[in-house]
């Protein structure tokens, strides 16, 4: 089968609905992830999907395939993304996929894709593909069971029953019209908090803006709700894996503050233990993990990559800037961000401060948000790659994942994102003068290169 090989990502496969995901990829997925675990000894896997209007029919595809290959499948519905995850710890079963395309725009569709309880990402992804283009799949005339299964209830049960929240707070909610609206609001009525939320229905158009808790401008409307009198605002992205926050003054909170929140109260209980952070993550992040105790490890961006680095090391904590965080302590060790609310508000709740005052500890840079800019999927890797030995001249680069320019009071970012045909760039510095400076440093350069779309910066 002809497949575009530019929606075989490092960690999922994600493309456009209908031209390059289409119900006869699933099928052939389907087959292709099926044969492969039968070869591994495999049969039963879950199927969830997230609330897209193409998500319908890839997963009767997806269904198709693992069927005509023998595989047994839960289908468990509308779901978000971590309860498909938590059917591999509750379940028989021995993989999963979620058709999500997480906070891409509307048109987008994908797979998340999990064997046994590990995430396939990198080679495996690749491997797919080639099975999916030879149609190196398992002839067998049996034919795998379908059982709509329902496991919202035992989630419910366990993240209520996995923490405590004993002080009344108020919090705002924006789930962004994304699949975790119903289920979380159910969870938090369990607990004394008094929540407001907007865009709670589950609405695949994604009607009042894209569900990308990370991006400012969608966030506005929780922050003007929080401004009203709350304790807090909680973001949530489409398909529930990731997390952001807002504090009472109408801050917002990227991922690497909310891991410096977690990470003081699980080295309390863990100390001296690894917190593994991405590449974006704030040099304030590394000072406060070393106050702590604890160790901290940079690592690359992309939710399986973080997910299977936390295993290897077998460290309690990890987290990514877009609100990926893994909790191993006291969980399972995968993203999400319903459970992640709930360990913000347990430790708000025994700790009595507000939300400003958590943050707050941790050393304060001036920084950018993500600025994305485009550049097409067969470049960007090139492009950053050269980046890399222009920069290592002249100043300190990490790169494990793109460039990551050292400063002695600040640093400067461009990595290739693995879900769009973007460069992601992010910049931080002791001062506002600063930061415009090293800004202006890594910018230039990008100006050297006409592919490069940099009229939004």
């Amino acid at each position: 089968m002809k497949v575009n090989p530019q929606i075989f990502r490092m960690y999922d496969i994600r493309g456009i609905a209908g031209e390059d995901i289409t119900p006869e990829l699933a099928f052939a997925l389907g087959k292709a992830y099926g044969t492969l675990l039968r070869e591994k000894g495999g049969k039963v896997i879950s199927v969830g999907r997230d609330v897209r209007h193409t998500s319908v029919d890839l997963e009767e595809g997806l269904i198709d395939g693992l069927r005509s290959v023998g595989v047994d499948v839960y289908e468990i519905g509308v779901v978000p993304t971590p309860v498909m995850y938590f059917s591999l710890f509750k379940w028989p079963v021995h993989g999963g996929i979620q058709v999500t395309a997480s906070h891409n725009p509307r048109e987008y569709n994908g797979f998340k894709i999990n064997l046994g309880q590990d995430t396939v990402y990198g080679e495996g992804i690749q491997e797919l593909r080639d099975r999916i283009e030879r149609e190196v799949f398992l002839r067998t005339d049996e034919r795998g069971k379908l059982e709509r299964k329902d496991i919202s209830g035992e989630y419910i049960e366990e993240l209520v029953g996995g923490v405590r929240i004993e002080r009344e707070l108020r919090m705002a909610l924006d789930t962004g019209n994304g699949t975790a609206g119903p289920l979380l609001t159910q969870i938090l009525s369990e607990f004394p908090i008094k929540v407001e939320g907007i865009y709670l229905e589950p609405d695949g158009d994604f009607p009042n803006h894209l569900p990308d808790p990370t991006v400012e401008k969608y966030m506005q409307d929780l922050i003007a709700l929080v401004k009203k009198g709350f304790d807090l605002g909680i973001g949530i992205d489409g398909d529930g894996d990731r997390i952001g926050a807002v504090d009472e003054k109408g801050t917002l909170l990227f991922g690497d503050k909310l891991l410096g929140i977690f990470a003081k109260q699980v080295l309390r209980d863990n100390p001296g233990a690894p917190i593994i952070f991405d590449v974006k993550c704030s040099q304030g992040l590394v000072e406060y993990i070393e106050s702590l105790g604890g160790k901290p490890l940079m690592w690359k961006t992309g939710h399986s990559l973080l997910k299977a680095k936390l295993k290897e090391v077998g460290g309690p904590l990890a987290g990514e800037m877009s609100g990926h965080i893994f909790f191993k302590d006291r969980y399972y060790g995968y993203d999400d961000a319903l459970y992640a609310t709930l360990r913000l508000l347990e430790i708000m709740s025994e700790s009595g401060k507000k939300l400003s005052e958590l943050h707050g500890e941790i050393p304060f840079y001036y920084s950018t948000p993500e600025i994305r800019v485009g550049c097409p999927d067969d470049r960007k890797f090139e492009v950053v790659k050269e980046l890399v030995e222009y920069f290592r001249s002249r100043y300190h680069v990490i790169d494990i994942d793109g460039a990551r320019i050292q400063f002695e009071d600040g640093f400067g970012l461009v990595r290739a994102s693995n879900t769009q045909p973007v460069l992601v760039l992010r910049f931080e510095a002791k001062t506002p003068e600063r930061l415009e400076e090293i800004k202006k440093i890594i910018i230039d350069r990008l100006r050297e290169y006409d592919e490069i779309d940099l009229s939004g910066v």
